[in-house]
């Protein structure tokens, strides 16, 4: 009987399992219509329950930003912007800041596969990394500084594998080796939790006719990242034809390229992406923040920060405290 209930089970919920938590809401009682077609206990054998409950590998969206204080593009446009790295920098941290108006031209990665490259008219703001993975991606922002000889490219192509939730004992290749210079064993262990296997290739054609259209496209790019990565035979070119759209994202008119973001910490900060592999950071730090940590330093470490696209169908970027290599 309990097999007879399992068979039961329509294409399109073994599919929906395999969704990150951010097609939850739009699926509002799925659940509820598995457990009706499965009986609970089938619901609950094949893990749907859990799966539902569980975040994405980073999940930081535009929700996450905090718009109060804001500014708009042309606060402090008019001041003299010194290079970030003339600023003193702690070992394992970031820069310590003092008043004044800084900028750097970062090295970013990309965090959501499946989406369109920054546009210069995006409007990007500060959100803080979120997500059952985002250890991981710290981790990896802050190893890489200490291992200059890996390459961008590489630390990218791992990035895409952990957003798309790749099991560690599927990994092959150059992905495989940047993985195991940049991540302790422990945390190489950690890459298994809440990680999906590749799915058939009749199941993800299926799922591109009958989930919403937004969600078809980094459905389809996390599991061809998987796939390609379990082979061991690809190109960095291969990775970014699943992980990057071509063509251009709608713009908001009411998050323009520019705005700023009031950071928790005390300063403004804003984004202007170049592609996704390079984004050019400005921060204003105002004397009265200074004088309200009465010593106590203020670090900025971009290693836990993400440009956040206003545009959910844009990329969100990951910061990093190194500068770009012109």
């Amino acid at each position: 009987m309990k097999t007879k209930q399992l068979s039961a089970l329509p294409s399109l919920f073994v599919l929906l399992i395999f969704l990150p938590i951010a097609s939850h809401a739009q699926f509002g009682g799925l659940l509820d219509k598995a457990a009706k077609a499965t009986g609970a206990k089938g619901a609950k054998m094949l893990g749907l329950d859990k799966m539902f409950k569980a975040p994405e590998a980073i999940s930081t969206n535009f929700e996450d930003v905090n718009r109060q204080d804001q500014e708009m593009p042309d606060f402090q446009n008019d001041a003299t912007y010194k290079a970030l790295t003339s600023l003193p920098k702690k070992t394992d941290a970031g820069y310590v800041l003092a008043a004044g108006h800084y900028e750097i031209t970062n090295k970013s990665y990309c965090l959501k596969a499946g989406t369109y490259a920054p546009s210069s008219g995006d409007g990007y703001m500060y959100a803080p990394t979120l997500g059952k993975k985002k250890e991981l991606v710290i981790a990896i922002l802050k190893s890489a500084e200490k291992h200059p000889e890996v390459k961008q490219s590489d630390i990218q192509m791992l990035l895409w594998t952990i957003i798309a939730r790749t099991k560690f004992s599927d990994y092959s290749g150059p992905v495989k080796v940047t993985a195991l210079k940049l991540l302790s064993p422990k945390q190489l262990l950690q890459l298994e939790g809440g990680a999906l296997g590749i799915l058939p290739f009749d199941v993800v054609q299926e799922a591109k006719n009958k989930l919403p259209k937004e969600l078809q496209a980094v459905f389809e790019a996390e599991n061809q990242i998987r796939n390609l990565v379990s082979s061991g035979n690809y190109s960095y070119a291969e990775f970014e034809q699943y992980a990057i759209l071509a063509g251009m994202a709608p713009v908001r008119e009411d998050t323009p390229s520019g705005i700023w973001t009031y950071h928790p910490d005390g300063y403004y900060i804003r984004y202007f992406p170049s592609g996704y592999s390079r984004t050019k950071t400005q921060i204003y730090v105002p004397a009265e923040t200074i004088e309200r940590n009465a010593g106590k330093e203020l670090i900025y470490d971009a290693t836990d920060d993400i440009a956040c696209p206003a545009n959910a169908g844009s990329q969100r970027l990951a910061q990093t405290n190194e500068v770009v290599e012109d």
